[in-house]
């Protein structure tokens, strides 16, 4: 099997849905500053419990805690909204809430992968990543 995807970000998220589906409480995926960023805001935003990064000899393995033993998922919905062949970009203004404030949205700006809110708060667009329910 091979290491590389060609959305390692759609990747993350399919291995995080299919493991909360399953009851399994932890993931453990190849690591990358760009799956280490969105995993780390996700657990910002309380939807997933624990981030590390393991140490490895080819590659480090990025360990992502879904939910405590016995718990179910903090999340109802994940879903890629950017893919490599159709990217959405959206201005400030135009970032969307996801049911009414309940859900987030991950975007990657300039300043890094922030959230819809703290974007619309400084007023930065970008390409939407993700959206969390």
């Amino acid at each position: 099997m091979s290491l590389q995807s060609t959305d390692p970000i759609a990747d993350l998220l399919t291995r995080i849905r299919n493991a909360a589906m399953v009851g399994k409480n932890e993931i453990r995926v190849p690591s990358s500053k760009l799956k280490k960023v969105v995993a780390e805001q996700l657990k910002k935003s309380h939807y997933i419990t624990d981030v590390k990064v393991e140490a490895g000899k080819p590659r480090d393995t990025l360990v992502v805690t879904i939910n405590k033993p016995g718990e179910n998922a903090k999340f109802t919905e994940l879903t890629r909204l950017s893919k490599p062949g159709r990217r959405v970009y959206v201005g400030s203004a135009d970032i969307p809430r996801v049911k009414s404030g309940r859900g987030i949205v991950l975007i990657s700006t300039s300043k890094g992968v922030i959230t819809g809110q703290e974007a619309v708060k400084q007023k930065l667009g970008g390409e939407l990543l993700l959206k969390v329910y």
